[in-house]
């Protein structure tokens, strides 16, 4: 799914949302949120404890559907049949879940990933951009929980992917790997990439969009007599 350019135009925003919606447990986690991000986009996704920041990236990464709305990317309404599939392979998700493997190597826990994708030769150099390579063939139960969260990252610098969808990123880095982590973001930006950051710890994204989810008010079903017929 290559960038749709219009007929003598400009390219066409990479990913739009519109009107988008999520229901979870007869819940309504997030509702009605529009966006349109191009190349070189960032948006910085706030707003308080169970407003929905992770769902919404798990919607836009497409391990939920969306209960409402719509998503394109490259122009394609990603609700036709088989389009998410082909969508995935353009996202990264760094999540709270990091399926980092105690009894791999740190190496393997990259490298595994990046023959999956039919990559070569990126691992190391991803290591020791995130201040892992002395670390490479240790096994990843000795790291620490900082150090889990580069190696996520290195995971995601080994697998090259336009669309970065982070999801509290920073949380359990130090002030170097803070450092680290918006010096990759704004390399991502500056070569075309898309980044999706949702936190509530102040981030350094530079020209970037912001979108403030509200809270969420959890919704009480009534029950009738007939309920209880």
């Amino acid at each position: 799914m290559g960038i749709v350019r219009g007929r003598g135009g400009p390219p066409v925003p990479r990913l739009i949302a519109s009107g988008l919606a999520c229901m979870r447990n007869e819940q309504v986690i997030i509702r009605d949120v529009n966006m349109t991000l191009h190349e070189g986009s960032g948006l910085i996704i706030t707003g308080p404890n169970a407003s929905g920041k992770s769902t919404f990236l798990r919607v836009l990464c497409g391990f939920i559907k969306p209960s409402a709305g719509r998503l394109l990317w490259d122009g394609v309404d990603l609700s036709q049949p088989g389009l998410y599939d082909l969508y995935r392979p353009n996202v990264h998700l760094v999540a709270a879940k990091d399926a980092i493997k105690k009894a791999l190597t740190v190496y393997e826990n990259v490298h595994f990933w990046e023959m999956l994708e039919g990559g070569e030769g990126r691992t190391t150099g991803a290591l020791e951009t995130m201040g892992l390579g002395h670390l490479a063939q240790e096994q990843a139960v000795v790291l620490s929980m900082g150090q889990r969260k580069r190696l996520q990252l290195a995971r995601m610098l080994a697998v090259p992917r336009p669309l970065w969808l982070l999801d509290e990123p920073s949380v359990g880095l130090d002030a170097e790997g803070v450092e680290i982590l918006e010096e990759l973001i704004a390399q991502h930006r500056h070569q075309g990439g898309i980044v999706l950051v949702a936190t509530h710890v102040p981030i350094n994204l530079p020209d970037a969009l912001a979108l403030r989810l509200p809270p969420r008010v959890p919704q009480f079903r009534q029950y009738t007599a007939a309920d209880y017929a």
